[in-house]
């Protein structure tokens, strides 16, 4: 019987290869934790992005509450509506009322604010989703900023479907003196389940029936308003 052994280079070879194992699972262990690590940054910049705009709007709406209250403190006069509902034009005024929602006598949507100072359920959403994701461009309570034009402005001027053509597909002003992007908004749920909300409380914040921050009294939502939304954010 021949003696059983093995050279030293076939040793070598037997004693490797666990370690050859070994390193090849360390290097996929590692190239999976290196890619959760870089999806859970993606996650964290969105967001601290998404806090950002929450910590913007929590100061305005601060910023609107301490002076209103140094108003009533100094008993000075309050801002006054620029029209009354008798004389508002006809594309702002109510005609009739459905399940909640106002609209014009061209069936278009429109705020309604009681004498109170309560505001329809539409525009208190409309200014939750507004601040949520329109302001950063163009800025609180629909004022415009350097970087967008005043929506509050654009709300009265522009025809409504006009306004909702704007948003759902974008629009694109490129010249001389002008070179602006609309980003089009037709698959963010976010913003065109919510429409008609924000475009009512633009057009209440151009007539400065709706001061700026956030409105104080608002009416119930309607149950209609939840099935619809429940429909379409699905």
């Amino acid at each position: 019987m021949k003696p059983l052994f093995l050279s030293a280079a076939a040793a070598l070879m037997f004693a490797t290869a666990p370690l050859a194992v070994m390193a090849n699972e360390t290097i996929t262990k590692a190239e999976e934790m290196l890619a959760k690590a870089k999806e859970m940054r993606a996650e964290a910049d969105a967001l601290a992005e998404k806090a950002q705009s929450m910590l913007e709007t929590a100061k305005a709406e601060a910023a609107e509450t301490a002076a209103t209250a140094k108003a009533e403190e100094n008993d000075e006069p309050k801002e006054e509506t620029a029209e009354t509902e008798s004389d508002a034009p006809d594309n702002i005024k109510v005609a009739y009322e459905e399940d909640g929602k106002y609209f014009t006598e061209d069936d278009i949507p429109t705020y309604n604010v009681a004498d109170d100072g309560t505001i329809d359920w539409y525009s208190f959403s409309g200014f939750r989703r507004y601040h949520s994701e329109c302001h950063v461009c163009h800025g609180p309570d629909g004022e415009g900023s350097t970087y967008a034009p005043a929506l509050k402005n654009s709300a009265l001027e522009m025809d409504y479907y006009d306004f909702v053509d704007v948003i759902t597909n974008g629009r694109k002003h490129v010249g001389a003196s002008e070179n602006s992007v609309m980003p089009a908004f037709g698959t963010n749920n976010n913003v065109m389940c919510y429409l008609d909300d924000i475009y009512v409380y633009l057009k209440a914040r151009g007539t400065e029936a709706v001061g700026r921050g956030r409105p104080p009294k608002k009416e119930k939502k309607s149950k209609a308003y939840v099935e619809n939304e429940d429909a379409c954010m699905g």
